[in-house]
This record gives structure tokens, C-alpha cells and sequence, in this order.
């Protein structure tokens, strides 16, 4: 099951360095003499393999996946070079590519330690997010900004850091820095827009993005973005500038789909249907056929849980008593997650942790301890045996940090679904709320929402129809083994009655009624998700059986769905 989040883990991760971007030094050999090769050949003359020859080596070998020569040779560089920050910095990121956080941190301390690069703090930053120190990164920040002020990539570096760790309204600082000191930059100004629009500023958020568009004109992430800040209306929209720009060329068949989605939003709030559809179907086609994905083999996977999470397994005791104060929202995006965690914030006494995928991460971890004591496991059997205790103290942990310490928390990864049975048996005391829509309501909002990097399953109507089927069979399985352990909010009543509901979700938080949970929130209130543009708005019941418009359009979905026993039309 572990597999499941790396992957979700790697495709929602914004803006973080992945390992395989740390390294870019050139093409490279394609095959490598061996390391210890390399380092001796100073023995047949008289002259040290220069450090940037020698680092461009060890690039190359973590490309290669050599992790371990990779360490070795960024400790032999490190003894070679004891005057070279450069030759740490290496040996730090060696460390981090291999997993060895705590010695790549002592590495990169001691580049730091030669001063004036401020690289080495940011990669420091992120050392200490991963190993769950995030109360140390707005300190170090500050200490960066301090030595950095006028430098607009640094500057720009701080806000990604910062805005992957909730401080929005500190990140969009750093941003607005960036571009002052640092000129017109595409990337930073649309990174600003995006923490504006989740920041409730769409306004300004939507300038930002047109100025994008005037370096940019055919980028289709921008292009949909634009088109998401806010519903258009028939004397303000781009209806005639989208199907302007899609007569044009795209870089990629992503950039092409974006512009499509787009559309389609834009005509379907205009009320056009018929062609809102056919801009979605498009855009659809065109970005499956950019990605790579296998839904049965993730419906496989959830089977294999279901199978090996039995009610015995669920029941067996486990000395913890972790999860005071977490509250966990899942189910389908675009379920209605957003607006329960809506109005449990405004209570006033709920932080937002995020969209944390922090749970999975650990879990994986916690697997492989076990697979490395004992090969023989597979990964559902190495699952049961974990420390459930360890695992939930480190989960509450780190999700503390990202809630600023708050006694009471909500992480909203609506995939967390597929571990609410392991969530319960680490963290017991956490209260997990599952938000249930209409089948086909459901599925038709997640297929008109580009997640971009996520959701893989949603741009075809069989694999949607599957996941779908493949999810309810999971939640099913969770209420038999944990009952009780659930509570179940259906979409349709709380936009409908949405006092009674919210009623119903603050005595399972154990949470004081307060009036202001029905208030619509403040204009400075973060929501970091597809739906920070609805959110803000009254409640409302438009989208209740939007999907029946395309009934015949959806045919191949609807046909999944009936099948199951899920959908009666």
C-alpha cells in the first residue's frame, strides 16, 4: 500500500526539488569508471581531480542511482577539500538523495559554516522540513532574508519555502520582493498569483496572471488558472480569448488541454452546456494522452488493503493514544472537503495543517523497517506489523508544526481515504470525517477540475467510473472493520441544510457550537485548493445534479457505476 502515497506524494508536491532535478550538471558519461578509480587517479600524478570535475562525477552518479558511491565519494571530496564549501554542499546532497537526512544536515551546516551562500540555508530549509523540524524553518528564513534582501532569486526561493509550509501571507511578501529587486520574472508572478488566489485576493491575483500572459500567451496552466479565480459572468469572461489562443500552437498537449479546461469552465458558467462538454472532452483526451497511468493496477492495490485490513487486524490492540486534536477530511476532490473545513475553521480554535502527506510518508517508512528486518514480508504483511504508536507520534509531530502548534487541527488530504483504517489504529484519538456526494455529481466534478499534477484517473471516464467504484468498495470496508470510527457527511444535505450538518460535524470534533461556523469566511482566509474560488462564497445548491445535463455524454461512466450496484438513474 505504501506505493500508492509515494506516488501521490511525488505528483502533489509543488515546488519541491526532486532528486532527479538536484544533479543537472550536463549530459555526462553515460557509464562511469569505477568512484574509487576516479579518486585515485591523483596517484599517478601529482595533481587532485579539480572539484568541479570531481562533483560533475558525483552527479552523474547519483543520475545513475549509485547512491552509495555517491555518499563515499562526497565524504572522500569532503576530507580532500576541507576548504571548500562546495565539496560539503555535495556531500550534503549525496546524503539527502540516499535518504541519510540527519548526516546530510551536519554536512550542509558545515558548508554554511564557511558563510556567504545562501543556497546551502535553503537547502538547509528543506532538510529541516523533511525531518519534521518545520518550527525551525521561519527562523532560518528570517536569517536568510537578513543576508539576502536585495537578491530577487532568494528572495523568490524564501516565498516557495515559506508558502509550502501554510505562511502564505509571508510567502507572498517574499514574492512581491523578488519581483521588485529582481525584475519581471514569468515564474515568480505566477507563483505570486497562485498564493494571492489562495490568500481570497483574485483580484489582484488575475493582473498578475494577465501579465503572465503577455510573456507567456499559449502557457495552459496560466490560462486555466486565470479562468478559475472567480465565476465569469457575460460582461466579464475570455470566452472569445480562449478560442483566440487555441487556434494557436501549445508547447505540449498539457499547455493544449489547459486552455481547453479553461473553456470549458468559462462557457459552463455562461450557462452554455452543450459546448462547455465539448471543450472538456477535449481537453480530456488531450491531457490522458500526456500521462501514464494504470487505474487496475491501483484497484488491485486497494483490494490487497481491503484483504489484508480485516476486522481481526483492526481489532488488535495497540498501545497508543495519539491523535488528540487531529481531524482528517477524505474522500473524492471536489466532494465537499473544502467547505467542511470551511466551517470547522471558523470556530476559531481549528488550524488548517494543509493538505499534509505527511501520514503516507511515515507509513512507507515505518514499512520498510519492517521489510529490512524481515525480506520475507510483503508489503500488506509488513503493514500489520509496524509500531502504530511510533507511527501516529511521528505523524502528530510534524502535523503540529504545520498548525503552529494548535491543540486542534485538520489535514485534509482527501486521499487519506485509503488509510483511515491504519489512521485509526495510530492515531486513535483523531476524528475522521468522509465527505459523500452523489455518485455521478461526484465523478462529473472531478472530471471537469484539471488537477494538473494530480488525480491521474479523472481524465478518462471508464478509469474515473473504476476508481470511483474502487474507492465507495474501501469506504464500505472501513465502516465493517472500524465502526463507528467514520462519521459519513453526505454533499447533498449540508449545502442544503447546512446548520444541521455543521452541528453534526462539531459535536464529532467535540467542538462548541458557535453562530460563525455558517458565516461565509474573511476575505484574508487561506484555502489552498481547487476550490478556493467557490468556497468563499454563500453556500449554495447549483451544483446538486449538475452531472444529469450529460447524461448521454457520460454514458461510458454511468455504465461503471450501474454495474456496481452505485448509480440508479
Amino acid at each position: 500500500m505504501p506505493w500508492i502515497f509515494n506516488n501521490l506524494l511525488l505528483s502533489v508536491q509543488k515546488g519541491l526539488i526532486h532528486p532527479k532535478d538536484a544533479w543537472k550538471t550536463g549530459s555526462g558519461p553515460s557509464r562511469l569508471q569505477p568512484m574509487n578509480a576516479f579518486l585515485n587517479e591523483s596517484r599517478v600524478g601529482t595533481a587532485v581531480p579539480p572539484l568541479p570535475q570531481a562533483i560533475a562525477f558525483g552527479n552523474e552518479l547519483l543520475r545513475q542511482g549509485r547512491l552509495g558511491e555517491a555518499v563515499d565519494l562526497g565524504e572522500a571530496l569532503a576530507a580532500k577539500y576541507p576548504d571548500q564549501p562546495r565539496a560539503f554542499a555535495f556531500a550534503a546532497e549525496a546524503c539527502r538523495v540516499s535518504g541519510k537526512l540527519d548526516a546530510a544536515l551536519l554536512w550542509i551546516d558545515k558548508a554554511i559554516a564557511f558563510g556567504g551562500d545562501p543556497q546551502h540555508q535553503i537547502k538547509k530549509a528543506w532538510l529541516l522540513s523533511r525531518l519534521l523540524r518545520r518550527n525551525e524553518i521561519p527562523v532560518l528564513a528570517a536569517e536568510i532574508d537578513a543576508q539576502s534582501p536585495n537578491n530577487g532569486l532568494v528572495q523568490w526561493q524564501l516565498g516557495k519555502l515559506l508558502y509550502h509550509h501554510n505562511l502564505l501571507g509571508e510567502a507572498i511578501s517574499h514574492y512581491e520582493r523578488a519581483l521588485s529587486v529582481g525584475g519581471e520574472d514569468a515564474g515568480w508572478r505566477y507563483d505570486l498569483a497562485i498564493a494571492r488566489f489562495y490568500s481570497g485576493d483574485s483580484e489582484r491575483a488575475e493582473h498578475d496572471l494577465d501579465k503572465v500572459l503577455e510573456a507567456t500567451p499559449q502557457a495552459g496552466s496560466v490560462i486555466y488558472l486565470r479562468s478559475t479565480l472567480r465565476r465569469q459572468s457575460p460582461d466579464r469572461n475570455h470566452v472569445a480569448d480562449l478560442e483566440q489562443r487555441l487556434k494557436g500552437e501549445f508547447r505540449s498537449l498539457e499547455e493544449e488541454a489547459g486552455a481547453h479546461y479553461a473553456l470549458a469552465k468559462e462557457l459552463e458558467d455562461l450557462g452554455d452546456h452543450e459546448r462547455s462538454f465539448d471543450a472538456l472532452i477535449e481537453g480530456a483526451r488531450k491531457k490522458r494522452a500526456a500521462i501514464q497511468y494504470d487505474v487496475s493496477s491501483f484497484v488491485r492495490t486497494l483490494q490487497d488493503v481491503c484483504g489484508s485490513q480485516d476486522a481481526e487486524a483492526m481489532a488488535a490492540p495497540v498501545q497508543s493514544d495519539e491523535g488528540e486534536g487531529a481531524i482528517f477530511i477524505v474522500g473524492m476532490p471536489r466532494s465537499g472537503t473544502t467547505l467542511t473545513e470551511r466551517i470547522l475553521l471558523q470556530s476559531g480554535k481549528v488550524r488548517d495543517a494543509g493538505e499534509l502527506m505527511d501520514f503516507g510518508y511515515h507509513l512507507t517508512g515505518a514499512v520498510q523497517r519492517v521489510q529490512a528486518l524481515d525480506p520475507s514480508l510483503s508489503v500488506a504483511q509488513a503493514t500489520m506489523k509496524v509500531d502504530f504508536a511510533a507511527l501516529g507520534r511521528e505523524y502528530m509531530k510534524g502535523a503540529r508544526q504545520m498548525a503552529e502548534g494548535s491543540p486542534l487541527f485538520i489535514d485534509k488530504l482527501p486521499a487519506n481515504y485509503m488509510y483511515c483504517g491504519l489512521i485509526h489504529k495510530a492515531l486513535p484519538r483523531a476524528r475522521i470525517i468522509h465527505l459523500v456526494r452523489d455518485p455521478l455529481d461526484s465523478c462529473y466534478a472531478v472530471f471537469k477540475t484539471l488537477f494538473f499534477k494530480a488525480y491521474d484517473f479523472s481524465y478518462d471516464l471508464e478509469e474515473l467510473g473504476d476508481y470511483f467504484v474502487a474507492y465507495r468498495q474501501m469506504m464500505r470496508h472501513w465502516h465493517k472493520v472500524v465502526p463507528g470510527g467514520i462519521l459519513d457527511v453526505h454533499y447533498e444535505d449540508l449545502v442544503s441544510d447546512t446548520e444541521s450538518q455543521a452541528r453534526r460535524i462539531y459535536e464529532w470534533c467535540n467542538l462548541e457550537w458557535v453562530a460563525e461556523a455558517l458565516a461565509v469566511p474573511s476575505k484574508g482566509a487561506v484555502f489552498a485548493t481547487a476550490s478556493a474560488a467557490q468556497v468563499r462564497e454563500p453556500v449554495h445548491s447549483r451544483s446538486v445534479n449538475s452531472s444529469r445535463r450529460h447524461v448521454e455524454k457520460l454514458g461510458p461512466l454511468i455504465k461503471k457505476l450501474t454495474a456496481a450496484g452505485i448509480l440508479q438513474l
